[in-house]
């Protein structure tokens, strides 16, 4: 791999549509939510196959960067970006860029979130790679377009060119961006065979991004641009507290992306899923022949198409049929599986019915 390279996990999020398991203390990004590994190992266990450990950053908050350094002795605070809190995609990304700047004035980054999976690395590396060649020779953002197996209405859309780049036989020029779509629309998009799911995966130079947020995000640009001025100085920690509370939310899409005018897209077919819901979880694992799926100790009887998770309790039902039921940590969910993306409101609304202690 190129030896100006740099793999980025932003690892800032909780995972609210899998409470009860992701909590405050323990996100989704940490939990075994596929297999027997956090989902943050996974990915650095495969970022790890094309960049050294020393070239290999998290960007995430104080309190979580001690967790993840609890789970992993191999990193150390030298592998962590803090950011003080959440802010979208678009500062953290735009401060990442900055201390990669300063470090090596040609890098190149790879951004992926930590909780994300993908099944065929073999192919997931060989985009990568040559999405870092494209970045490296040309002045272009890229991101990672995903080749759509089902008409999805829970992800972003990218269209694309139908024959992709002089030079290369994965990176397309992009066309459009689309927001989720109805499925009527969803279908549309995947018989044309020009949309691809839009990944939340990128590569490009760091020197690029940052002059595309001078130019479409021009206030968090000079933020992140007096925040560059302090780095490797003691006046940094403080700057960084006092600046990062004035900066507004905003993910990089809508910031950049859907404006910039140099955007290319790798398209892959690597097995990917952002395991967005407890439903896209079920979608994933094994199932028995009635289609359930049970992680734990109980015993399901004429029942179908349920996804149960246990850490503790011993789970018994009868006669119930495509459901999410999650007991954990003295907290016991049930939810129809096509509507687990809502449990968000649940957890929203904790606070206001007085359960804030269960976030």
């Amino acid at each position: 791999m190129n030896e100006h390279y740099f793999s980025i996990i932003m690892a800032g999020g909780v995972g609210k549509r899998f409470w009860p398991r992701s909590r405050k203390d323990s996100p989704k990004q940490l939990l075994d939510i596929i297999g027997d590994e956090s989902m943050i190992n996974l990915t650095i266990k495969r970022l790890l196959k094309v960049s050294p450990l020393e070239r290999l950053y998290i960007i995430t908050n104080y309190h979580q960067a001690e967790m993840i350094l609890a789970q992993n002795p191999n990193l150390s605070w030298e592998n962590f970006i803090i950011e003080p809190s959440g802010k979208n995609t678009a500062p953290a990304i735009a401060l990442a860029a900055a201390v990669l700047k300063k470090r090596d004035p040609e890098a190149v980054m790879g951004l992926f979130p930590a909780d994300h999976l993908i099944q065929d690395e073999k192919d997931f590396i060989a985009c990568l790679n040559e999405g870092v060649r494209i970045a490296t020779e040309k002045n272009v953002l890229i991101t990672f377009g995903i080749e759509p197996t089902r008409p999805a209405t829970g992800y972003g859309y990218i269209q694309v060119e139908k024959e992709p780049l002089p030079d290369s036989t994965l990176v397309y020029k992009s066309k459009t961006f689309a927001e989720k779509p109805n499925l009527e629309t969803a279908k549309r998009f995947l018989s044309s065979g020009e949309f691809l799911w839009n990944s939340g995966m990128f590569i490009w130079r760091a020197d690029v991004i940052l002059k595309e947020i001078e130019k479409y995000l021009p206030e968090l640009y000079e933020i992140i641009d007096t925040l560059s001025g302090t780095m490797d100085t003691e006046m940094y920690d403080k700057t960084l507290q006092k600046l990062w509370r004035t900066i507004k939310p905003v993910s990089i899409d809508y910031g950049v992306m859907e404006n910039a005018r140099h955007v290319k897209v790798v398209r892959g077919k690597f097995g990917w899923s952002d395991v967005g819901s407890w439903d896209a979880v079920y979608s994933l694992e094994k199932k028995d022949k009635y289609g359930n799926v049970l992680r734990g100790d109980g015993y399901l009887l004429e029942s179908s198409g349920n996804y149960i998770y246990s850490s503790g309790a011993q789970v018994f039902a009868r006669n119930i049929h495509n459901l999410i039921v999650i007991a954990d940590k003295g907290v016991i969910l049930l939810i129809p599986r096509d509507e687990s993306e809502s449990i968000k409101g649940i957890v929203d609304a904790l606070p206001v019915v007085g359960k804030e202690d269960l976030l």
